[in-house]
């Protein structure tokens, strides 16, 4: 009888090695590009749906939210569809749509082509995120440690360091610092940094930091986005307008201080570059800029208010069944502060020259 279960047991565990040798073979062979994985972190821009599994107020696990998703589900993505991440992985031949890391029950074979780590509400500034409960940049670096231990218990310590380095990294955060934290209505940054650029120049280290964490733990290809406009983000329109009915306008000072990040940024990239490194700025201000002032090159009809809820501060929460434009794709904005899924494919196909860089 114990030489059965024994016998049962050994069986067992041939068949366990055997399907993950397959799943480690389709997860290198069946995609377009060279890299083995995906994964991303930050806040709401690339968060597919942590927020679910976390308590926090920032959750878009509800309608209207994903309208335009598959089967109309609401997964916790910020938008009424799939996200720049989710693109590049289907165009990486990776996978579809890149799932949440804290999914329950979570397949090995979602593990080996990607997960996001990102937190809507989150950001640089470790303050950042204690105003909403996300989870910090800091503690995403953290599950990224738990993920690789628990690959390594699956396919071995080689093979997880060598999908590791050879995964594409995408980095979004940053807007949630300047535009909710510094500009919003807790003042204590503000208080902490009366001039903006030292702010910025804190940011600007904690970003390093977290590059440098990475880059710790393996990996290779990153890329990181800059700042959009931020003033022209329906949210900001409304708070920092003279007129937040009449004058719709972007807020011109607020743009310049994206610009000004963004300058910064990409000179911390150059001094982190090193051999066997590549780190790729990925620019969303111009693509959102254009888009804003060529609408009708685009097909769109509203730039500076939302499609979901009243469209000038609505978000989260306030746009729980709320209503609904009839028509997402005459929209840049899907609620107040985060695009459409047109205007997330848009900033797609402007940075795929970077995304090219990332995943040849």
């Amino acid at each position: 009888m114990s030489t059965t279960i024994s016998f049962h047991l050994v069986m067992l565990v041939i068949i366990n090695i055997l399907y993950m040798q397959y799943c480690y073979c389709y997860a290198n062979n069946n995609k377009k590009s060279k890299i083995s994985s995906l994964f991303a972190f930050g806040d709401s821009t690339v968060d597919p749906g942590n927020n679910n599994y976390i308590p926090t107020i920032m959750r878009g696990n509800f309608p209207p939210y994903g309208k335009d998703f598959d089967n109309h589900v609401a997964t916790g993505r910020f938008t009424n569809g799939r996200l720049v991440t989710d693109l590049v992985a289907e165009y990486a031949g990776l996978k579809k749509n890149v799932p949440p890391y804290l999914k329950p029950n979570i397949t090995i074979q979602d593990l080996m082509t990607g997960v996001s780590f990102a937190s809507s509400g989150g950001g640089f500034d470790p303050f950042t995120p204690l105003m909403t409960g996300a989870i910090p940049q800091s503690q995403q670096l953290e599950m990224f440690k738990e993920y690789k231990s628990k690959l390594e218990a699956k396919i071995g310590k080689k093979r997880t360091k060598t999908l590791v380095r050879n995964a594409g990294f995408l980095i979004s955060a940053g807007t949630n610092d300047i535009a909710f934290n510094y500009y919003g209505p807790i003042l204590v940054q503000r208080t902490n940094y009366p001039n903006v650029l030292d702010y910025q120049h804190f940011i600007g280290q904690n970003v390093n930091k977290f590059l440098q964490g990475l880059l710790n733990e393996g990996a290779s290809t990153i890329g990181i986005a800059g700042l959009p406009p931020i003033g022209c983000l329906p949210a900001m329109i409304t708070l920092y307008s003279t007129n937040p009915n009449s004058n719709r306008r972007c807020i011109n000072y607020l743009n310049s201080i994206s610009i000004k990040y963004n300058h910064m940024l990409q000179k911390n990239i150059k001094g982190l570059q090193r051999p066997g490194v590549k780190i790729v700025y990925f620019d969303i201000f111009n693509p959102i800029m254009d888009m804003v002032n060529q609408k009708a090159k685009y097909g769109f009809n509203e730039v500076n208010r939302g499609c979901c809820g009243d469209g000038y501060i609505g978000a989260a929460l306030m746009c729980a069944n709320a209503p609904v434009c009839n028509d997402t794709s005459k929209y840049i904005f899907w609620d107040s502060v985060h695009p459409s899924e047109k205007a997330y494919r848009l900033v797609f196909d402007s940075l795929l020259p970077s995304i090219e860089t990332i995943i040849s």
